[in-house]
């Protein structure tokens, strides 16, 4: 199954591709991690500059993704102009990368793509790492407003209980019961209470993936969520404990699969699970 089969296959690029065009001056790589102190230290993609998914990508004084003029300095910090292709890789399968794909594109960066396979796959290839830093090409951008069709917020969660919109839990099933709050390796957001929301279906993002980190095929991937419910007829909402697995799960569904409706809640259950008279299942 070649990459052309997925609904948006721009979307993604080969590791063989990136290796290609490290020195493009119109390609502009940001590594995105869960740690990326350890990850990006010790050894990158050259060229590649560093996004902290959580001071660059977050904002820092309240519980929201960064702001227009916020996004606008950090793409003129990395040298990204509207017609920069951004390549986006990092640790943990991609899931920050995809997390920084759903930011950039609500504020509209047109050209955007995850190298299929992130991190794990560059390094079981034994591809080119540097510790150098790339030099600053620094560049005045300029957002268009954000698209909020790709967004859900509290308010719109609650409106999909009494409709027939899907919404999609894609956190680990302990997480789903209520057993835990958070998965054990990454302990730092917590909800009051365990469970989901009433009438979420759940498959767990790395149900997306190959053993290499890189996408399934897309029939493998229709076959996966269809026979849970999710189907491209549906409105689908898309959460799990603070927004970046359920990006993760948003672009297999938009761009892979081209379903017509999807947001993401990046609220997500710490806000859901804190609320105060929120219903919740287990």
């Amino acid at each position: 199954m070649t990459r052309e089969s997925y609904y948006r296959p721009n979307s993604l690029c080969d590791t063989s591709w990136v290796q290609e065009n490290l020195s493009n001056q119109n390609v502009v790589i940001l590594e995105v991690d869960y740690d990326p102190e350890t990850a990006y230290n010790e050894g990158h993609l050259p060229n590649a500059h560093l996004v902290w998914w959580k001071k660059d990508i977050n904002d820092a004084q309240r519980r929201d993704i960064l702001s227009k003029q916020q996004f606008e300095e950090l793409m003129s910090r990395v040298g990204t102009t509207s017609d920069s292709e951004l390549i986006l890789y990092g640790d943990f399968n991609n899931w920050f990368a995809a997390f920084a794909f759903w930011v950039f594109d609500y504020y509209g960066h047109k050209k955007l793509k995850i190298m299929n396979g992130g991190r794990k796959k560059w390094e079981a290839e034994r591809k080119e790492y540097t510790k150098s830093l790339p030099s600053p090409k620094n560049s005045s951008y300029h957002a268009t407003p954000p698209n909020e069709g790709i967004r859900a917020y509290f308010s719109d969660v609650r409106r999909a209980l009494e409709s027939t919109e899907t919404t999609l839990d894609v956190r680990s099933p302990k997480e789903f019961a209520g057993e835990i709050t958070a998965p054990p390796e990454y302990p730092m957001e917590h909800a009051q209470r365990g469970g989901h929301i009433p009438r979420a279906k759940n498959i767990p993002w790395l149900q997306a993936l190959k053993d290499d980190g890189t996408f399934k095929d897309p029939e493998e991937l229709k076959k996966l969520y269809i026979e849970k419910g999710v189907t491209p007829d549906k409105n689908v909402i898309c959460y799990c404990r603070i927004g970046e697995r359920s990006s993760h799960t948003w672009f297999v569904l938009k761009y892979l699969l081209g379903y017509p409706s999807v947001r993401n809640y990046d609220g997500s259950w710490t806000e859901w699970g804190n609320m105060i008279g929120n219903p919740i299942e287990k």
